[in-house]
């Protein structure tokens, strides 16, 4: 353990935490701390590195990894269903989230994709109605080391929208059920040729989103089905999953130009 004369300098990226990986078992462990499993105690060392290996003290070993994009939907505390990694890939990759971009998010949650859009280069402000939720989304930005790029405002955006008119977004993304109410705003709220990204569990609001785009005169107006099949291969043959198809909602695009 680190004393309170240094504990000050190892905060930030030294203090980071870290998996430990066996098999299917995962711990996220900070540098320093211990950790009890059903294989031993892990007693990570203070200057722990990726690739380092960590036994416990039974002998078993665990690789240490860094914790990537995709762990975060893992690793985060929920307050809800937090949006999966295909989806996040499908909204960072139709609107080019990337370094210096300014993005403006309702409907935080977990704080999935604010935390990848961040690590992606970009500058989030989002908004979060609950503020419980809302305080776990910011111990969440710290976890995932994007807390200077991601400021969690407790609030509901629809009612001081107005003030952020001209504030030149480069992408909206919008995770909330009054989204269209939001998209209305957007021609204000965005750079030439920034993007809307407007995710949804139900077929009505992505219609009340998708007129209300076509009505103030967005671009490009499209929506997709966010559906995914995973494979099985095995001695019998190759075939998609007999598993639920994996329907997750609706992601709606459109373009200011």
């Amino acid at each position: 353990m680190s004393s309170d004369s240094d504990s000050d300098e190892t905060v930030g990226e030294d203090r980071v935490p870290v998996l430990l990986v066996r098999g299917d078992r995962e711990f996220l462990i900070e540098p320093g701390a211990e950790q009890g499993t059903d294989l031993g105690v892990l007693e990570v060392p203070d200057d722990v590195q990726p690739g380092d290996t960590v036994e416990t003290h039974l002998g078993e070993a665990f690789q240490v990894r860094r914790l990537r994009g995709p762990d975060l939907f893992h690793q985060f505390e929920r307050t809800g269903a937090p949006m999966v990694p295909r989806d996040v890939g499908l909204v960072i990759g139709e609107t080019g989230v990337s370094q210096g971009d300014r993005v403006l998010d309702t409907g935080t949650g977990t704080g999935v994709l604010a935390a990848s859009m961040a690590r992606a280069g970009a500058d989030v402000v989002t908004y979060e109605r609950d503020p419980e939720f809302a305080e776990v989304a910011r111990e969440n930005m710290e976890l995932g080391g994007v807390e200077d790029s991601v400021d969690v405002r407790t609030g509901d955006l629809t009612e001081t929208v107005d003030e952020l008119e001209g504030s030149s977004f480069d992408v909206v993304t919008l995770d909330t059920g009054d989204a269209a109410s939001i998209v209305e705003h957007a021609p204000e709220l965005l750079v030439e040729g920034g993007f809307v990204a407007v995710y949804s569990p139900f077929i009505e609001s992505t219609r009340e989103v998708v007129e209300t785009a076509r009505e103030v005169d967005l671009a490009n107006v499209r929506t997709r089905e966010t559906i995914q099949r995973e494979m099985q291969f095995d001695d019998r043959g190759s075939r998609p999953s007999t598993a639920p198809v994996g329907h997750t909602g609706y992601l709606t695009i459109a373009r200011n130009v």
